[in-house]
């Protein structure tokens, strides 16, 4: 139903972080709502068309740094879920296609004001228990960038649907932007709340109905995400929440002819295998899907020879240990060049053996546990493999996972500029750096940039401007977000939209119009006032 008169949205502004400070009340707040959760083991079911679905099958939402503690039995989905989510979306995008976007915005705005209010303790405390987030990594993901992005997509779209072509006298043409014909899979992985929040509500927004499939290690904040769309007045059937294997019901979404776009992050190799699915199956979609996808990183950090050395150091610190080195833009390789390594091997020494792991509900730990076992496997593996090599382990370099999945910040030093460690993914908090020699500058550009097949974060630290212009041409397609200065981590909504290419993804920029612009199908109209009634154009006249 439309309603008279051009609305102008809340200007979007960034969601101020709470600081978490000893006697502050969010502190309090938010230690009282750990324990509460902490104390309750829940059942999380399917929520297929508003309703809740519990299956005979589950599984375990656990406590990463307290492995024996479980939080949630969770009802795994099977095919047969996957097409009733189908059905309640294909229901939905009947009304929800319709509905005026200031409408749908409103759905939104109040979300965003929910979370920043009476859900901000719930969504931090999931995502402390079951992805072992810090209150600050916890806060800034959880709470506001997902705030960000239910703000700043309000102001997306306006500026879409004001991109209008150009109508001559006599003529009225009008483009449409027409949410997509089908649903689109939203496929989420465990390191960011805010992703999966993003991922299924940026299509919504559009007007879309959605398949959600959050990984199985965050289901507890899907969950309360859920829950919280709800209590902001989101429609029956517009987001479908379906737990249970990426296969079992990647399979399933991927064979439906209703498929219309997936908007994915997760790791390459999964997405690889989505694309050639789609692939083998176009002709039995209604449409082409649109596929978005934001997947793996070797994210860098590169010094110049006139960095600074304590800036260098601090910035592999916070942008390969936050979170356990667990986001797709943390630096997992260092390029140091010879006369500052002395320095900054000192300091990363230094800083690394203050730094506090642990519990995530002591809030004086700067690390909690990596996500699983099989994580943790693969993280214990890279450090037993870099010191079978002869590579130096300049600090960290433990492992224990007797109580929960526990991996020490570590940083590795090699001088094989093609070791496996500066080449593969590992996805946790290891670091390796290759020490250059300083008079090789040039020749360090071109191996950053050769090394890896990824194109997602980095970063160079120089004092020299003729160096940073240098990197920032030699690295142009190194990375898509590009740091001069700082670490590659921290995007934030409506300051540095986010994504990368080459074997980083389709590089459509979360927290930008150019991501949001990938969930609608436009339509151009055309409306001539007075039309022609005679065929006879005036070159057909006679010259007698």
């Amino acid at each position: 139903m439309s309603a008279p008169g051009i609305f102008t949205p809340p200007p979007p502004v960034n969601e101020p972080i709470k600081s978490y400070a000893p006697g502050s009340p969010e502190r309090e707040e938010l230690k009282n709502r750990l324990r509460e959760m902490e104390g309750e083991r829940i059942s999380i079911p399917l929520v297929i068309g508003g309703k809740d679905i519990a299956t005979d099958d589950t599984f375990e939402a656990i406590m990463p740094h307290r492995k024996a503690h479980v939080l949630a039995a969770v009802s795994k989905g099977g095919a047969e879920n996957v097409q009733q989510a189908i059905d309640a979306a294909r229901a939905a995008h009947v009304d929800w296609s319709r509905t005026p976007w200031h409408e749908r915005a409103a759905v939104f705005l109040r979300a965003a004001e929910l979370l920043s209010g009476p859900w901000r303790s719930t969504l931090n405390a999931a995502t402390m228990l079951n992805q072992s987030k810090t209150a600050h990594q916890a806060e800034i993901d959880a709470v506001c960038e997902l705030i960000d992005f239910w703000r700043y997509n309000i102001e997306y779209l306006v500026r879409i649907y004001s991109e209008q072509p150009y109508s001559p006298t006599g003529t009225w043409n009008r483009m449409e932007y027409r949410p997509l014909e089908g649903f689109v899979f939203a496929v989420s992985p465990f390191n960011f709340t805010a992703i999966g929040g993003n991922l299924s509500s940026a299509p919504a927004l559009m007007g879309n109905t959605i398949v959600w499939k959050p990984a199985s290690t965050a289901s507890l904040s899907a969950y309360y995400l859920m829950r919280l769309l709800q209590a902001a007045g989101l429609p029956d059937g517009v987001i479908n929440l379906v737990h249970g294997s990426g296969a079992t019901i990647g399979n399933a979404a991927l064979a439906s002819p209703e498929l219309a776009g997936i908007h994915f992050t997760g790791s390459t190799d999964v997405f690889n295998g989505m694309w050639k699915m789609v692939g083998t199956n176009a002709g039995s979609y209604r449409n082409y899907p649109r596929i978005v996808g934001e997947t793996g990183g070797k994210d860098f950090i590169l010094a110049h020879p006139s960095a600074d050395a304590e800036a260098v150091a601090t910035a592999v610190v916070r942008g390969s240990f936050e979170y356990q080195g667990q986001k797709c833009s943390a630096a997992s390789r260092l390029y140091v060049p010879s006369n500052l390594w002395p320095e900054v091997k000192e300091r990363l020494v230094e800083d690394v053996g203050s730094i506090k792991m642990g519990d995530v509900a002591d809030f004086e730990n700067f690390m909690g546990a990596v996500i699983d076992a099989s994580a943790f496997k693969t993280h214990a593996k890279a450090i037993e493999e870099a010191r079978s090599a002869g590579a130096e382990i300049v600090a960290g370099g433990s492992t224990d996972d007797s109580e929960g999945y526990f991996v020490s910040p570590t940083v590795i030093a090699t001088d094989d500029k093609g070791f496996r460690l500066l080449r593969d993914e590992l996805f946790g908090p290891i670091i390796t750096t290759y020490v250059y020699d300083e008079k090789r500058w040039d020749e360090t550009l071109e191996l950053v940039d050769e090394t890896a097949p990824y194109g997602l974060t980095g970063a160079v630290f120089a004092t020299e401007r003729s160096a940073i212009a240098e990197a920032e041409d030699a690295l142009r397609y190194a990375a898509g977000n590009f740091y001069v200065n700082d670490k590659p981590t921290g995007a934030v909504v409506g300051q540095q939209p986010f994504g990368g290419s080459r074997a980083s993804g389709t590089n459509d920029k979360a927290g930008s119009m150019w991501n949001l612009i990938r969930w609608v199908s436009p339509r151009t109209i055309k409306e001539t006032f007075v039309p022609p009634t005679d065929y006879r154009y005036p070159s057909l006249g006679s010259d007698g």
